[in-house]
């Protein structure tokens, strides 16, 4: 199959409303608004309809400000050899792994209310902010091991000891939440510092 098409980044930027083939099964769509997003139609081998014909089926694959053409195509042939082999792409393509930083300020939201005030909430993120954040905030989460934390220690361990444990233990915390939602694999690189 083929990584090529109809579509060029110049068409792309300047298409009107409507749904732009590239070929495929690959589709730019324009909304009225201006949004542009693509879209991937596949036959899943072996779903049918209640009538027995086979389902067509679109699966979004990010707006075209962050996937670039290339990339777009790139996911469109990823869905269709699952589609080929009977896999529903919906279930079976690879999740995007979200940052720690973005892990990180949901464990922040989702634990508000069971800190005994605000102030002991805002230090919470304040210190992974200032310590974590810089180092680490923007790598995914499941590429976080114990070099990379030691990173973060390291120059306040001395200095900030107290700081320091804290840190560690807000560490750990968000990277045990990130297994819990199945971002990360194996032991957590924070026990055994």
């Amino acid at each position: 199959m083929a990584l090529s098409g109809k579509l060029t980044k110049k068409l792309v930027e300047n298409f009107g409303p409507g749904r732009h083939g590239d070929g495929n099964g690959l589709y730019l769509v324009v909304d009225p608004s201006g949004a542009r997003r693509w879209i991937v139609r596949v036959v899943v081998k072996g779903q049918k309809n209640k009538k027995g014909a086979p389902v067509r089926t679109d699966f979004g694959l990010g707006g075209a400000d962050i996937v670039p053409l290339n990339q777009a195509r790139v996911r469109a042939l990823e869905y269709r050899r699952m589609a080929k082999q009977g896999l529903n792409p919906r279930f079976n393509a690879r999740r995007e792994i979200p940052t720690f930083q973005e892990i990180a300020q949901q464990v922040h939201i989702d634990r508000m209310p069971t800190w005994k005030n605000a102030k002991h909430g805002q230090q919470w993120i304040n210190t992974l902010r200032d310590y974590a954040f810089p180092k680490i905030g923007r790598m995914p989460v499941d590429s976080i091991g114990q070099p990379e934390v030691l990173m973060c220690l390291g120059p306040i361990w001395t200095e900030k000891h107290e700081t320091a444990k804290r840190l560690v233990q807000r560490i750990k915390a968000v990277l045990d939440v990130a297994k819990s939602k199945g971002f990360r694999d194996g032991e957590n690189p924070v026990t055994a510092i």
